[in-house]
């Protein structure tokens, strides 16, 4: 038996590698490139409106609103006066002339214009101001029309946007799930038994969903905060690059912050996967295991080992949260330093008139929105961590490739075809699932054409390792199987496996109606092939029974029916298969009487005229075979008919009276 099989703890991941993750996830998003650039596009386009909105409120406050300070020349002595804010009027304006007129003490003639101070603005009436500013008032209004333009046009995009990497995103799911799928399937049957249930589920269902933000939001959202990141450094420096450069000072403690933060956030997700799959895991072993839990009272126990494993996991989620918590409020109040800056060098410029007002709110804007990226940033290294994690636990499924040995075939040569298998050899044939645990040993016999044998033996003799070597489900450590004097590795698999059936003690049956079941995704199998399957198989009667007949639907397992009809069923999908030899472990061993001799009966129908192994545990079954091995400890010890053995009076005899049948 394998010290490794069934649960144990998941491999641990060495140094972790972004860079190397995103290369190998590369080409599953590569089908979608068109999208992902037609995205990328939209997201400047964003950026650019986004980046238009400060900078117009900028406008509307330096030209309509407070416009900045200029000097103007003394109409009598010709030199400039110092600098003031003056509001500046056309007198072309009729009505604009008798307002001048009325207040002629507030205003000043310059050429074919007329100033007043901002402060001498309060003394005129409202009617009056409204009309020497209606100008302003008509600028204001379309700069508020521009920005409402903008946001709707940023609104429309984003949405374009947001359908796009959605799409990309759930069919890059979709293809690696299916991948992961598909890996899975073709592996061999050590590694489901290294593999427990739910942490393949978890593989294939939480991790790919983890994927799914990460082509849908971070890689655009990156290309999006970097563009918004360059292009407000930009503006900034345009507009003032002193005050620019006084906000950007506290950039290097972000940076380090921000370095500081993800090498320690990395490990908390890494172990957050790991404890989703062993809870996973160890409630699909409580699902299965259920009887025997409640049986033996092991409820109490069982909650508390889940309950210890629960709370590993959630203190590996507040670690995460841990780290989050105080690094989100560190980019805060470095969010809140910059501008608290901007303020004070900004409010100092426009006192001294070295900076207008429009100016500094934008750049008070414009360091809101730069810091907005970097929250973003961090909330998207959250995702794309988690995501990593998953990656990593995904890859190192799909780099499990275990696969059965494949014997070398001469070049210019082809495989050998299988028709039908005619006869089968095992010469010294030795097994084992782990070094220096040999299961089999120097196994040699060999089965003829139509012939049926029954292996028997005690508990642990390798009965079913030996029948588990024909399908290839594991190949001998040393020797060899012929099958028509091919050896068994020259052929595929699937080739093999379509020429046989296997009914096991315990069938699985899947979800689905009998007919699905019967007949395994063959849509061509007529009705009367069906027919005469369920006859042969003595299903019929079974069937006719039930109110759907085929069409009943059978829960998860078969669990909804007796083991009897479970058999039974499984004896019709042989049928429907037509294979050439039969493998039977001991089909009969928890059913009753009466459904034995059904069950023996389609069971010798299903056999007739075919190749068969049987493997024995009930004596009864074996005493109409055509030949009898008997294993013990691995070895044949016994070769024979039933009535030559019992002569013989040695192993296969004492094993008849220990169960009271000779």
């Amino acid at each position: 038996m394998r010290s490794d099989f069934g649960y144990f703890e998941e491999d641990k991941l060495g140094k972790h590698y972004n860079v190397r993750m995103l290369k190998r996830l590369y080409p599953f998003a590569k089908p979608y490139k068109l999208f992902f650039l037609i995205s990328i596009v939209l997201v400047i386009l964003i950026t650019l409106l986004e980046l238009s909105l400060p900078y117009v409120t900028k406008i509307a406050i330096d030209r309509y609103i407070v416009p900045s300070m200029k000097s103007y020349k003394n109409a009598h002595s010709g030199e400039k006066e110092k600098k003031t804010r003056h509001y500046k009027v056309k007198l072309s304006d009729p009505e604009i002339r008798d307002i001048i007129h009325k207040y002629r003490k507030e205003f000043r003639i310059d050429g074919e214009s007329a100033l007043i101070p901002f402060d001498a603005l309060s003394r005129l009436e409202k009617d009056e101001l409204i009309t020497l500013r209606k100008s302003d008032l008509i600028g204001m209004g379309l700069a508020a029309g521009v920005l409402l333009i903008l946001v709707l046009a940023v609104f429309g995009l984003n949405f374009f946007q947001i359908m796009i990497m959605e799409y990309s995103g759930q069919m890059i799911m979709h293809d690696l799930r299916l991948t992961l799928y598909d890996h899975i399937q073709g592996q061999i049957v050590v590694f489901f038994t290294r593999n427990p249930v739910g942490r393949l589920v978890t593989r294939i269902t939480n991790d790919v969903q983890n994927m799914n933000e990460l082509f849908t939001s971070v890689v655009v959202v990156v290309f999006k905060d970097f563009f918004l990141l360059v292009g407000i450094a930009i503006v900034l420096l345009s507009i003032d690059w002193k005050l620019a450069l006084s906000a950007f000072s506290i950039f290097p403690l972000v940076l380090y912050t921000s370095f500081r933060f993800s090498t320690l956030v990395r490990e908390a997700f890494r172990t957050l996967r790991t404890k989703i799959a062993e809870i996973n895991t160890r409630f699909s072993e409580t699902l299965e295991g259920m009887k025997i839990i409640q049986l033996f009272r092991q409820e109490k126990e069982n909650y508390t080992s889940f309950k210890k494993m629960n709370h590993e996991h959630y203190l590996a989620g507040m670690k995460q949260i841990h780290f989050f918590a105080i690094f989100m409020p560190i980019i805060e109040v470095f969010g809140a330093i910059a501008i608290g800056i901007v303020i004070f060098y900004g409010g100092r410029g426009v006192l001294s008139d070295s900076i207008s007002l429009g100016s500094l709110v934008a750049f008070v804007s414009y360091m809101r929105m730069f810091f907005r990226p970097l929250r973003d940033i961090s909330e998207k290294y959250n995702i794309t961590q988690n995501a990593m994690a998953s990656a990593e636990r995904i890859f190192l499924i799909l780099d499990k490739k275990e696969t059965l040995s494949q014997a070398t075939v001469r070049v210019g040569s082809r495989p050998p075809l299988l028709e039908k298998i005619s006869h089968i050899e095992f010469s010294s044939v030795s097994f084992s699932y782990v070094p220096d645990e040999i299961v089999l040993e120097g196994v040699s016999f060999r089965v003829q054409p139509q012939e049926t044998i029954a292996i028997v033996g005690p508990t642990g003799s390798g009965k079913t390792s030996l029948v588990n070597l024909i399908p290839r489900f594991y190949d001998p450590t040393s020797g060899v199987i012929h099958i028509n004097g091919n050896d068994i590795t020259k052929f595929r698999p699937s080739v093999l496996r379509s020429k046989m059936a296997l009914v096991m003690q315990d069938p699985f049956l899947f979800s689905g109606t009998i007919r699905d079941n019967i007949a395994q995704g063959n849509r061509n199998i007529s009705e009367s092939k069906i027919d005469y399957i369920l006859k042969a198989s003595n299903c019929k009667s079974m069937v006719d029974k039930l109110q759907k007949g085929l069409n009943t639907q059978i829960a998860e397992g078969g669990k909804s029916m007796s083991s009897g009809e479970r058999q039974l069923i499984s004896i019709a999908r042989a049928f429907a298969l037509n294979p050439d030899l039969i493998i039977l472990d001991e089909a009969t061993s928890y059913v009753d009487s009466q459904t034995e001799m059904w069950i023996q009966d389609a069971m010798a129908n299903l056999m007739e005229k075919r190749m068969a192994i049987i493997v024995a545990h009930r004596l009864s079954t074996a005493r109409y075979v055509d030949r009898i091995i008997v294993l013990n400890r691995g070895k044949i010890i016994e070769n024979g008919t039933h009535l030559e053995l019992l002569k013989k009076k040695e192993f296969y005899f004492k094993l008849c009276q220990l169960q009271n049948y000779t």
